[in-house]
């Protein structure tokens, strides 16, 4: 039986490496480059495919587009309040959120808490890098944008939401943090497209046609409209997240999102909301220490046999640490052609 690798794992610095100068041979600045580059190996490292270098070609598309700019340098508006907003005047989110990290959680330990706004981005990906970057501080996190109208709300038929990505990050130490980051759809647009390519049908329940009809077709849910999981809870998050990452801060909604893009195939525009809590401060003169009193609670939760969100991504991120990340032949092939034709290489 032949190999699906072409080659032996690539370790994560080679990977790195790698996808930085694919961007950069793609017209992005420096800035740009690392810090999409950085978020898209993080996806590879830890085992999530879809949110790996499958997304290169469509962070591409999007700059041929001219709906991107990679050369974008973010601006901090700080007035030294409890908000703290980055303009990224329509560059990739990553860098956005690099600028504004230092000032967001310096003003979190000072206040308790802070919010971080990024406008006129290009979101990529998924949240936890940034919940992560937080935890790291010793902050709690909770991280929320809009996408583009995919999503059909519950007892409806049409796409209206987007799927709406919300994620929550617990620190602990010398142990990994606490992280979920999850689409307020069944799954994330980017599952349905892994399915399409790999010719498998979607489960029950993920999608409707273009009639507002159930379908397990890929091709069929990708024309039509994905579902918010939980029915009616999943749908009242979404439209939170519409509300206060979209509305609240002054930029598009996901339908807004989709006007401005005219396709799907591209990578969406839209605004950022991360807020950074300081436990230490929320806990002040009260008794007990939150730190071992959240530790008590996960113990008990693995006690129990259930096991914490993001575990296999952790298990996932020591192997590729360690041995390197395995890459297929198409994904090999898909980098090389990358690095040989940049912008040339997508449609």
């Amino acid at each position: 039986m032949r190999c699906p690798l072409s080659r032996p794992a690539i370790s994560v610095d080679a990977l790195l490496s790698e996808v930085t100068e694919i961007l950069t041979g793609a017209g992005f600045c420096d800035a740009q480059a690392r810090a999409l580059a950085a978020t898209i190996v993080a996806g590879e490292r830890d085992g999530c495919k879809s949110h790996g270098i499958y997304r290169l070609e469509g962070c591409l598309r999007t700059v041929k587009a001219g709906k991107v700019d990679p050369t974008a340098l973010p601006e901090l508006a700080d007035a030294g309040g409890g908000v703290i907003r980055v303009l990224a005047h329509d560059g990739f989110s990553p860098a956005a959120f690099d600028l504004g990290l230092p000032v967001l959680c310096e003003r979190a330990r000072d206040l308790g808490l802070a919010a971080l706004v990024i406008n006129d981005c290009t979101h990529f990906s998924a949240l936890w890098p940034e919940i992560e970057a937080i935890t790291a501080q010793g902050l709690a996190g909770l991280a929320m944008c809009p996408s583009y109208a995919t999503v059909a709300p519950a007892g409806g038929s049409a796409a209206l939401l987007g799927t709406n990505p919300l994620a929550f990050g617990w620190p602990r130490g010398d142990a990994p943090p606490y992280v979920f980051d999850f689409a307020t759809s069944v799954a994330a647009r980017g599952e349905i497209e892994l399915h399409r390519q790999a010719g498998k049908p979607l489960p029950e329940g993920w999608a409707v046609d273009a009639q507002g009809q159930p379908t397990t077709d890929p091709e069929a849910a990708l024309a039509g409209a994905m579902l918010p999981f939980g029915a009616h809870k999943g749908s009242a998050i979404s439209t939170m997240i519409e509300l206060l990452a979209g509305a609240m801060i002054g930029d598009l909604t996901s339908p807004e999102a989709l006007d401005y893009l005219g396709t799907t195939t591209l990578a969406p525009h839209h605004g950022e909301l991360i807020l950074a809590l300081d436990p230490a401060k929320f806990a002040a003169g009260r008794a007990g220490d939150p730190m071992a009193r959240a530790e008590g609670l996960f113990t008990a939760i693995l006690g129990q046999g259930a096991r914490l969100p993001s575990q296999r991504r952790f298990a996932a991120r020591e192997q590729a640490l360690t041995q390197g990340i395995a890459l297929t032949e198409a994904e090999v092939a898909l980098l090389a052609r990358l690095r040989r034709q940049g912008l040339d290489a997508v449609d």
